[in-house]
């Protein structure tokens, strides 16, 4: 076991805050999800309705629609709609001051899938309920796998859960949803985002050449930009430091779409920004995924996104 050495009480607070933010509006969205319904309307609603109620997004919402996994944020002049007979994943994270709050549903549309979504919940749960100070996280990993498997479905292999810190969703450790071994660090004193997925297909997903989430480079260049993208680069660490953003957020900074995407071009050119790809099912199968925030301090493990879950 690890020595229980307890977090600042201000910095509970502020994740449970988070945690509660993230769950309302990761509620509200699931609610909202309907076929017909655009992904840009859907995606303006769950970031302003996260700082109506007191916070930031740690990240643009994630609405990955049937095969795409995750990484799909809509674009500024989207015109995607929820489609009928789908499987919709809705990804989305908070933060007070930095602490941060990740979690996600899905809602399917297409009573087949049921089951498949039944299969990352109960993993989900189940693996919450394994994670204490001193588990490896490898352990973890080997609950979500059984679970999911037992419901007739694969994992996805190379996406993990994480550990998290201030101002970084991804801090360094990741949780596994099979027992790798590898992964043999403990859990302590931290921040936590268990997140399992389940598909009908091969258990992996790959990058695609389509990117909606950037996020800037913490040894980002100094030399060769322009005085403007100089200023985009310093009110985006102001706001976010390294923590990702869509391009719609940088509307401010241009008059067009097209005039935000050369901003974007430029910046990724003169190694300013981190790109996240699309991630889809290798075969173009379903996935579904479920997610909470946990905070472990001393001996109690606190699951932050609960709130409101129905």
């Amino acid at each position: 076991m690890v020595s229980p050495v307890a977090l600042p009480d201000d910095v509970v607070e502020k994740y449970i805050r988070a945690g509660r933010i993230a769950a309302i509006v990761r509620e509200e969205a699931a609610r909202r999800a309907e076929p017909g319904v655009s992904l840009l309307e859907l995606a303006e609603y769950v970031e302003d309705r996260i700082r109506e109620l007191g916070g930031e997004p740690a990240f643009p919402v994630n609405i990955s629609i049937n095969h795409v996994a995750a990484h799909y944020t809509p674009l500024l002049d989207d015109e995607l709609v929820i489609p009928e007979e789908s499987v919709v994943k809705i990804d989305i994270g908070a933060h007070i001051d930095g602490y941060i709050a990740d979690t996600a549903v899905t809602v399917a549309f297409n009573e087949k899938y049921i089951e498949l979504l039944e299969a990352a919940r109960e993993a989900l749960e189940k693996a919450l309920r394994a994670v204490e100070p001193g588990r490896k996280a490898w352990e973890i990993g080997y609950v979500v796998e059984e679970t999911i498997k037992s419901h007739g479905y694969k994992p996805i292999y190379n996406l993990t859960g994480h550990s998290i810190g201030r101002y970084m969703i991804h801090a360094g450790k990741s949780i596994p949803n099979y027992p790798d071994r590898s992964a043999g660090w403990v859990f302590g004193d931290g921040a936590y985002a268990i997140e399992p997925f389940a598909t009908t297909g091969s258990g992996y997903v790959r990058d695609t050449s389509l990117v909606t989430i950037y996020a800037l480079r913490t040894n980002r260049p100094r030399a060769r930009l322009s005085i403007r993208e100089k200023r985009v680069i310093r009110e985006i660490w102001m706001k976010r430091r390294s923590l990702p953003f869509p391009e719609r957020w940088l509307k401010p900074y241009a008059e067009t779409v097209e005039g935000v995407r050369a901003l974007i071009r430029s910046l990724f050119r003169h190694g300013a920004l981190i790109i996240y790809p699309v991630l889809v099912e290798t075969r173009g199968s379903m996935v579904a995924q479920f997610e909470h925030t946990l905070v472990i301090n001393g001996d109690e493990v606190i699951v932050t996104t609960k709130y409101g879950e129905q």
